[in-house]
C-alpha cells in the first residue's frame, strides 16, 4: 500500500480540498491497528500529549467534535458550560459514523461527511507537532496544532479533565 491510499480516500479528498496535498505524502499507515492514543504513540514513537484524539459527543442530542491531545481526558461538564448545552454525553458508535464518515478509532479531525462545531483543547498548542486519525485505525498524519485548529475550524477551549 503506497501513502496515498494509507488515508481513508474521503480524507485524502479533505486534504486535497484545503490545499493540504503535501499532507498525504506523511500519512504513516501501520499493520497494526491504532484505535488508541497509546497505541498511536506507540507506533509513530511519540509522547502520548502528541497524538491528536477526535472525539465526538452529543450536545443535546446535536454532534461535537472535541480535539483533545492523548494524555488527557475530556472534562464532559466543561464542554457542557462551553456549548451551554443541558446535556453532554459521547456519542455512540453509529452516530460518530452517520455524523464524521469514519469509524471510531479512526476519526480524523476534519473531512466529515457533516459539519459540526469543533471544539479544541487548549493543551494541543503545548506541542510543535501532533498526530491525528486519517480515516482509519491504521493510518495517521502530523500536522502543527495552530494549522490543526485552522483547518478544523475549531474554537480553541479549556475542556481538560484536571486531575488534583
Amino acid at each position: 500500500m503506497t501513502t496515498e491510499d494509507a488515508a481513508h480516500p474521503r480524507f485524502t479528498e479533505a486534504l486535497r480540498e484545503l490545499g493540504l496535498d503535501e499532507l498525504n505524502a506523511k500519512v504513516r499507515r501501520f499493520p497494526d491497528a491504532t484505535r488508541t492514543a497509546a497505541e498511536a504513540a506507540a507506533a509513530v514513537g511519540c509522547e502520548l500529549g502528541q497524538i491528536c484524539k477526535s472525539l465526538i459527543f452529543a450536545a443535546d442530542g446535536v454532534p461535537v467534535l472535541v480535539l483533545m491531545d492523548g494524555a488527557s481526558r475530556v472534562d464532559v461538564e466543561l464542554v457542557r458550560r462551553e456549548l451551554g448545552a443541558d446535556k453532554v454525553t459521547r456519542a455512540k458508535a453509529d452516530v460518530v459514523r452517520e455524523t464524521t464518515g469514519y469509524a471510531i478509532g479512526g476519526v480524523p479531525p476534519f473531512g466529515h461527511r457533516t459539519r459540526t462545531r469543533v471544539l479544541a483543547d487548549r493543551a494541543l498548542l503545548d506541542h510543535d507537532l501532533v498526530w491525528a486519525a486519517a480515516g482509519n485505525p491504521h493510518a495517521v498524519f502530523p500536522i502543527a496544532p495552530k494549522d490543526l485548529v485552522a483547518h478544523a475550524g475549531a474554537t480553541l477551549v479549556d475542556v481538560r479533565e484536571h486531575t488534583s
